[in-house]
């Protein structure tokens, strides 16, 4: 009897003398201030702990307190007075810090998706840019559906059904091919989509001008191409390299985030995606060091104001025509961003 009573003694001690050293143990990981209703309540039975630490022998509500946050449950003749001990402001949140943000939760599944952004954003694209990818996603997904997922033959650059048979669209058609429907492609059109609406903006005011820089770029490749004997299959994504160059070049001095590693210049921008071709894909970058050079033909000869716009092209733009009309409307909700 004495001595189960001196086990009893002795394991009462042990519990009591490992408590401080429990409650006082602190996490490993933190994943930021943000409060949550453990911390609260560790602070607030350390507190409690303190206060009985000189009488271990009687029934301690602590140990009921550790054992339900560990999982277990409080005895049976536990007095529902314990509970007076914690005050209502241990479980208050602060609803500034964002923990229960239920309006931005719902923003995630509602109306707001990122299809819906795309939509929104697809409907803002200038003219010309909407119809490229347009017309270059209606060919990727003709392509998928009728030649094997690739590019559609009949779009594809030849120059002797061309000349010959008068298929006088594959020269533009070929364009269009940004490689098989895939994440490839997506990542493509998004370059593209990028690049070319920015510059079709900042032409808001003389959308002509833009036209031109396109057709400048385009027959630059075409010959470029037919002249070294380069495969067409990469004009679309060869453009998109002329794009970023003389893109580079209309925001001479900006910091550019490279993501989200390290900031350059935008001049430097167009060589860096032509050292990230040779170090990724382990070939001379050929394609994109031609796209760098045709961006600097054209953008040194429109400088030089070598290269202007034909004047039946601003006459029309200006004319009465039904097109030219429905062009202008598009190209004025566009300046109205740029007004102050």
């Amino acid at each position: 009897m004495h001595r189960s009573r001196m086990f009893s003694l002795l394991a009462a001690a042990a519990v009591v003398a490992q408590l401080p050293l429990v409650i006082g143990r602190a996490p490993t990981l933190s994943l930021g201030p943000r409060p949550s209703f453990l911390s609260s309540a560790k602070r607030r039975l350390q507190r409690i702990a303190n206060e009985h630490d000189d009488a271990p022998t009687h029934p301690s509500p602590l140990l009921s307190r550790l054992s339900t946050l560990r999982g277990g449950a409080f005895d049976d003749d536990y007095s529902d007075d314990e509970y007076d001990d914690f005050d209502d402001s241990d479980f208050d949140f602060d609803d500034g810090d964002g923990m229960f943000d239920f309006d931005a939760a719902e923003d995630d599944f509602g109306d707001e998706s990122t299809l819906t952004k795309w939509v929104e954003e697809y409907h803002k694209t200038p003219p010309l840019t909407k119809a490229y990818l347009t017309a270059s996603f209606g060919a990727a997904v003709l392509g998928y559906a009728t030649n094997n997922k690739d590019f559609p033959s009949f779009l594809q650059l030849d120059w002797k059904p061309t000349l010959t048979r008068f298929q006088l669209w594959r020269p533009l058609t070929a364009f269009l091919n940004f490689g098989p429907l895939g994440l490839g492609y997506l990542m493509t059109a998004h370059f593209v989509w990028t690049y070319m609406s920015t510059l079709e903006r900042l032409n808001h005011s003389t959308p002509y001008d833009f036209w031109l820089m396109m057709f400048t770029g385009a027959a630059s490749m075409l010959v470029g191409y037919s002249v070294m004997g380069l495969s067409p299959r990469f004009l679309g994504h060869n453009l998109s390299t002329f794009l970023v160059y003389v893109w580079s070049r209309y925001h001479e001095g900006l910091e550019v985030n490279m993501f989200e590693l390290f900031n350059t210049r935008a001049e430097m921008l167009p060589w860096f995606f032509l050292a990230q071709t040779f170090l990724l894909e382990g070939e001379p970058p050929v394609l994109d060091f031609l796209g760098i050079v045709f961006g600097h033909i054209y953008h040194h000869y429109k400088s030089a104001n070598v290269l202007r716009t034909p004047k039946f092209v601003i006459d029309w733009y200006n004319g009465e025509s039904k097109y030219a009309t429905m062009l202008r409307e598009q190209y004025k909700n566009i300046s109205s961003d740029f007004e102050m």
